[in-house]
């Protein structure tokens, strides 16, 4: 199985840097994960050839190339159809308000919209996904991938809570760290310091820790140092165009 960073920006795009957007890859079978601004466009491979797409949450740093994809797949002169979404609740009904959809509208027939919660699990091709639900302002599912034998999670957005238990004994953690300085101290809750991501990673068994989701304005040096006094494992920031294998 194999990770591929699309972008990883935190709240939103910056020149030359997606918000939240990964391929996961095993054989010929891939999944987009996440679909942030500026993700459709950037993808290292030909979209048509995206096998599934899940969604984390709502928040348009997530979720808005869905759009894009949809007005690729449903309006280009190479259709496509039933694209399975798994995704949190409430991600169908914030999209569809931008195209209002009737029944005969093609938003409804580009894509098969499958909302998934905590406890949730489906197969694509080789790939095993299942769902928890993370800690966050709006509802927002973390995800577990495995394939022979090799496990990856992704935490979408999300602050600290048992939720975390998904990422027990994981090759590889995908976990959001937009904040930097000490835990508790930041206004909205709903979000991981690069001390907690550390944290997380070293309780729960973590081979190798690469955080995401580091808005423009940060120093990424910083949050590799925090989450190293707290972790001694592999550990990276995500950026566009890396590649891991899990």
């Amino acid at each position: 199985m194999r990770l591929r960073i699309i972008g990883s920006a935190g709240s939103y795009p910056a020149s030359g840097t997606p918000a939240s957007g990964y391929l996961v890859d095993e054989d010929d079978t891939t999944v987009w994960v996440d679909c942030g601004p500026g993700t459709f466009i950037s993808m290292p491979i030909d979209p048509w050839a995206v096998d599934a797409i899940v969604v984390s949450h709502r928040h348009t740093d997530h979720c808005a190339d869905l759009l894009a994809a949809f007005h690729a797949f449903g309006y280009s002169d190479r259709l496509r159809t039933r694209v399975p979404v798994y995704a949190a609740a409430g991600v169908f009904d914030a999209l569809k308000g931008f195209v209002d959809p009737d029944d005969d509208h093609p938003f409804r027939s580009v894509f098969d919209f499958n909302e998934v919660g905590d406890g949730d699990a489906v197969t694509v091709g080789p790939i095993d996904l299942s769902f928890v639900l993370a800690h966050h302002s709006v509802p927002d599912v973390a995800t577990r991938f495995v394939s022979d034998g090799r496990t990856l999670v992704y935490t979408g957005d999300t602050g600290p809570g048992d939720w975390d238990r998904v990422a027990t004994d994981a090759d590889l953690f995908l976990c959001e760290a937009t904040y930097q300085g000490e835990p508790g101290t930041h206004a909205y809750p709903y979000h991981l310091t690069a001390k907690e991501a550390g944290e997380i990673a070293r309780r729960r068994g973590v081979a190798r820790l690469v955080m995401t989701h580091l808005p423009d304005h940060l120093d990424p040096a910083i949050s590799v140092a925090e989450a190293a006094a707290m972790f001694d494992g592999e550990l990276a920031v995500a950026e566009p165009g890396g590649s891991f294998l899990v």
